[in-house]
């Protein structure tokens, strides 16, 4: 076997639970350490550790990825009530993607992965569409309040030096509900900069969408704000890279997205990008089959599996039962953020690795050797439904006569 590939500069990589902790060590030891000297600086973000450590080890992590700008994560719990009890917890610890996604300042970027035999529910998608979520603020950051009299709704703004600011929303007439939202600049500012650098990373038009002619104040903001960071920043290097930004209303984005054929970056505003990004998943065919990018506007870039923790095959696991676990968007996230190290170093050899790595895992579920999940989707239907690790082996012999 040839040298193993050296790498300048670590990775953050940051373990996860369940599951996909278990492929996320088979892949490593299977895939990758037998080709590359993998350089990394480790976090567990397991949830016992995270506990243990009063989740001061997701902060830790966040911070390494600033330090070294790119890092590769496990899918992770963010426990609910039952698994505070089931991993006796000290408490209901939050979400470590949105605890590294608000750290990072990031938008998360998912694009699906597409084989032959799997074809996408609309026919005219033949190329990829990435949905670019802006993660914050509008509904999910929202105050609501049920009213059950008739009165006056009003929103009101008092500013730091006093003055205050009062519009009437409604005169209601009778029991009604009312909600309160918002978003900041600086929020949106570091939104439109990831979406425009991830499009020049993947060299693809960018569409962005919103419903300005309704909400002129609040979706006319985030439109100016996206105009204003392209024509200043943006313009002249999407020229160079010959690809183009595109504005237009959100209805009328949907309905030229399912005409499309693909081939761009849709960003979305937060609620939107929650539903598109389903959707756009189920049509191509399976959140396992989607790969998920952090991207900060700063440059930072982390690199994760759309899914979870895949929670009933790790029962079933635990029992000794074989599984046949989907670790394609596992790998793809090692691959992605050893390209991005490759790319940022100037070593060909890295990038030339997870490029022929990402071949051979679509080869070889072109082939007809995959996990249960595809083979349910494939069109002609696999001979046999391969188990976690046979697949991983398979994609491992495939990798052997791609790799030269």
């Amino acid at each position: 076997m040839a040298e193993k590939i050296k790498m300048a500069v670590p990775l953050v990589e940051m373990d996860g639970d369940e599951m996909t902790r278990i492929l996320w060590q088979i892949v490593k030891d299977k895939l990758i350490h037998p080709y590359i000297d993998l350089n990394v600086e480790y976090y567990d973000l397991g949830l016992k550790k995270r506990d243990e450590t009063d989740d001061k080890i997701t902060f830790e992590a966040a911070e390494a990825i600033k330090k070294y700008g790119v890092g590769v994560k496990c899918a992770t719990i963010t426990p609910n009530a039952e698994r505070v009890k089931e991993y006796d917890l000290k408490k209901m610890w939050p979400s470590p993607n949105g605890t590294i996604r608000a750290i990072l300042d990031g938008t998360v970027f998912r694009k699906p992965i597409l084989v032959k035999n799997i074809k996408p529910s609309v026919p005219s998608w033949t190329k990829p569409i990435i949905i670019g979520r802006h993660a914050y603020g509008d509904i999910y950051k929202n105050q609501e309040i049920k009213v059950n009299e008739p009165g006056k709704a009003e929103l009101v703004f008092t500013s730091a030096s006093g003055k205050e600011t009062r519009l009437t929303i409604m005169e209601m007439k009778g029991p009604g509900i009312l909600q309160g939202i918002h978003n900041l600049d600086s929020s949106i500012e570091s939104f439109a900069r990831a979406c425009f650098i991830y499009a020049l990373s993947e060299k693809v038009d960018l569409w962005f969408a919103t419903k300005d002619t309704i909400c002129k104040i609040y979706d006319g903001n985030f439109k100016d704000i996206f105009n204003r960071i392209f024509e200043n920043e943006f313009k002249d290097k999407f020229k160079e890279a010959g690809i183009t930004y595109f504005y237009t209303l959100i209805d009328d984005a949907v309905a030229r997205v399912m005409k499309s054929e693909g081939g761009y970056l849709w960003a979305c505003k937060n609620y939107d990008g929650d539903v598109m990004s389903d959707m756009v998943a189920s049509a191509f065919g399976s959140l396992a089959m989607m790969t998920s990018v952090l991207v900060s506007p700063s440059g930072y870039f982390e690199f994760e599996a759309a899914h979870g923790t895949v929670q009933k095959h790790y029962y079933q696991h635990l029992e000794g039962k074989k599984t046949s676990t989907n670790s394609v968007a596992l790998i793809f996230a090692w691959t992605g953020a050893l390209r991005k190290r490759g790319e940022l170093d100037k070593n060909d050899a890295l990038v030339y690795f997870s490029n022929t790595l990402e071949n051979a895992v679509i080869k070889t579920i072109e082939d007809g050797k995959m996990t249960g999940d595809l083979a349910r989707l494939a069109t002609p239907a696999p001979e046999k439904v391969l188990n976690s690790e046979e697949f991983i082996d398979a994609i491992g012999e495939t990798f052997k006569q791609l790799y030269k």
